[in-house]
């Protein structure tokens, strides 16, 4: 069977790098018999869709406002399934990443041994990286490992390739970001991710199209993690919130007890008595919330599995012949390519 490659590149007002990304895209790779170039232009106002293909891209999805980044992923791996991708390789448009690695993440996928592999900017060496990004990329990369129970080095990357059937199960809602929270989604439906070492390039004074704020994008970053962990372990996440909460009251009720049995008084610690039994209270709806929690994450991995079984059916006809338009975004594609009815 011909195995298909679609490489997906969102992109927002990267005039300047799209067309070296594109052009460096390479057009073999082993196991890989035909390789297309999907970039998804987010809302760009700089004619970044047009660069892109003057440069070379197969089709350009352009958004007609800036959804942000989760949005554009999204995109482009819907649309990357229905031109019948095989395998899909996600890599930023601001030129930060060598396109010329794609071949070194797809050999997992293309030789049955991984389902996602992420690219780590971390597993060959320490990389240039600016101190505040590399302190966020720990903390975050922490906490993912700690949500799911998993050791990478690297959640944030955006390099990574996915196999057909990966795709199908992904389900991404944050409109921010997607790195984190794909990462929690697949790890929780047991699927194979192995980590690759990357080169990656930092442009000196190149201010990022995500990142305006180190400690906002941090923030928003962490809520995203946790969201998604709520959603996939809601036992987990609920039950360590309890835990904390039954423990700290448990301790302090325990020290109240022991020092009414041997002073037959409390004081002047009494107003502490309302605080442990308001952490014990905590705890217990919050252990009632995880259990109940549990009940519906099996439900929803019940609709996961029908979902996915609704989009094979939906992309299982001719994908050349689907036409993509929606409410936010149009397609073009490049004048030698097929025509879409």
């Amino acid at each position: 069977m011909m195995v298909r490659l679609v490489v997906v590149i969102p992109a927002y007002n990267e005039r300047d790098m799209i067309g070296r990304v594109v052009r460096g895209v390479p057009r073999e790779a082993g196991g890989v018999d035909e390789v297309k170039v999907l970039v998804v232009d987010d809302g760009s106002t700089d004619g970044t869709a047009e660069v892109a293909l003057e440069a070379g891209a197969d089709v350009v999805v352009r958004h007609h406002r800036n959804m942000g980044l989760g949005v554009a992923f999204r995109t482009g791996v819907r649309k990357a399934l229905e031109l019948g991708a095989d395998v899909i390789v996600t890599i930023d448009g601001d030129g930060q990443f060598d396109p010329g690695e794609i071949p070194k993440l797809v050999k997992p996928i293309v030789a049955g041994e991984a389902d996602v592999v992420v690219g780590s900017r971390f597993l060959g060496g320490s990389p240039r990286m600016p101190f505040v990004k590399r302190i966020g990329n720990r903390v975050v990369t922490s906490l993912v490992n700690f949500l799911v129970g998993s050791r990478f080095t690297d959640t944030q990357c955006g390099f990574r390739a996915y196999s057909r059937e990966a795709a199908l199960r992904l389900n991404v809602h944050s409109s921010f970001t997607y790195t984190q929270e794909v990462f929690i989604d697949l790890v929780s439906k047991g699927l194979r991710i192995v980590e690759v070492p990357v080169t990656v390039r930092y442009y000196k004074g190149r201010k990022s199209r995500v990142v305006r704020s180190p400690l906002l994008y941090g923030v928003r970053v962490l809520a995203i993690a946790a969201l998604a962990s709520k959603e996939v372990r809601p036992l987990f996440f609920y039950g360590a919130l309890a835990l904390g909460f039954l423990v700290s009251g448990g301790v302090l009720g325990s020290v109240l007890f022991v020092r009414w049995v041997f002073t037959g008084m409390v004081s002047p610690y009494r107003s502490l008595v309302s605080v442990a039994q308001l952490l014990l209270t905590t705890g217990v709806v919050l252990l009632a919330i995880a259990l109940i929690g549990d009940s519906q994450a099996r439900q929803r991995r019940v609709l996961d599995e029908i979902l996915y079984y609704v989009r094979k059916w939906e992309l299982s006809g001719n994908p050349d012949r689907v036409v993509y338009e929606t409410g936010f975004s149009s397609l073009f594609r490049r004048p030698d390519s097929r025509d879409v009815d």
